[in-house]
C-alpha cells in the first residue's frame, strides 16, 4: 500500500470513529500500566469492572510493591491468567516504586525492560499516557491491517514497522485509535461488518472476496 492511500484510509477511518480513545479507565500512567497488562487476553470491558474495584484500594507503585501474589489475584482472577499478571504487576511495581521513584518512565526501553510489559504495553502507555508517538499493534490492529493491506506482516513487530512507514508520526496515536475502534466494532473477527464499511473499496479482502464472488457468478453462466 502506498502513503497516499493509506492517507485515505486514514481519513475514512476518521469520519467511520470519530470518538475513538482508549476505553480503559484510568487516572495515572501507572494505573493506566497496570490496566494495559490486565487487558492481555481480556476484554477493556472487563478490566474496567476490575480495575473500578482494585484503584479504590491500591493505585500506587508503593502499594502494588508491598502486595503478596494471593491479594492480588483476589481482586483480578476474572481476568485470566490472574497469577501470572499478579506477579508481573508485583514486580512491575517495585521496579517503578524503587529505581524511579514511583514515577513511570516516559522511555520505551525503560518500559519495556518492566516485568510483564511489551511493545505493546510499552506503546500504549506511550502514546495514551503521554501523548509520545507510538504505535501499539494488538489483535484488532494486527487483523484490520492484514485485511485492509497496510502490511503482510507476518509478525505484530513487522505490521507495527509497516503502518510506521505509511503514516507521519504525528498521525500515530490517532490512527491507533481509529485501528482498534474499527477492529473492535466493524471489522471483526468472525464476522466483519463490510456493508457498513466505508473503507471496504480500498480493502484488499474485501475487493479479493467480491472478485471471487464476481468470478462464480461468470462460471455459473
Amino acid at each position: 500500500m502506498t502513503k497516499e492511500k493509506a492517507r485515505k484510509v486514514f481519513e475514512k477511518l476518521k469520519i467511520m470513529h470519530p470518538s475513538a480513545r482508549c476505553e480503559l479507565n484510568f487516572t495515572t500512567p501507572f494505573e493506566l500500566l497496570v490496566a494495559v497488562i490486565l487487558s492481555a487476553q481480556c476484554t477493556d470491558k472487563r478490566v474496567n469492572i476490575i480495575t473500578d474495584k482494585l484503584f479504590k484500594v491500591y493505585n500506587t507503585p508503593k502499594q502494588f510493591a508491598y502486595l503478596d501474589v494471593e491479594e492480588l489475584s483476589s481482586y483480578i482472577r476474572s481476568c485470566g491468567f490472574f497469577n501470572a499478571k499478579s506477579k508481573n504487576i508485583i514486580a512491575m511495581s517495585k521496579i517503578v516504586w524503587e529505581k524511579y521513584g514511583g514515577e513511570v518512565p516516559k522511555d520505551f526501553e525503560k518500559l519495556t525492560c518492566l516485568p510483564g510489559v511489551g511493545r505493546k504495553t510499552a506503546s500504549v502507555v506511550m502514546s495514551v499516557a503521554f501523548g509520545i508517538p507510538a504505535m501499539p499493534v494488538d489483535t484488532h490492529v494486527n487483523r484490520v491491517s492484514l485485511r485492509i493491506g497496510f502490511s503482510k506482516g507476518t509478525s505484530v513487530d513487522k505490521v507495527e514497522e509497516d503502518l510506521k512507514r505509511l503514516l507521519p508520526k504525528e498521525l500515530w496515536n490517532e490512527f491507533h485509535h481509529y485501528m482498534i475502534f474499527h477492529g473492535r466494532y466493524i471489522c471483526q473477527s468472525r464476522k466483519p461488518n463490510c456493508q457498513n464499511c466505508l473503507i471496504k473499496e480500498d480493502c484488499k479482502c474485501f475487493l479479493k472476496a467480491a472478485k471471487k464472488i464476481n468470478n462464480d457468478k461468470i462460471g455459473m453462466l
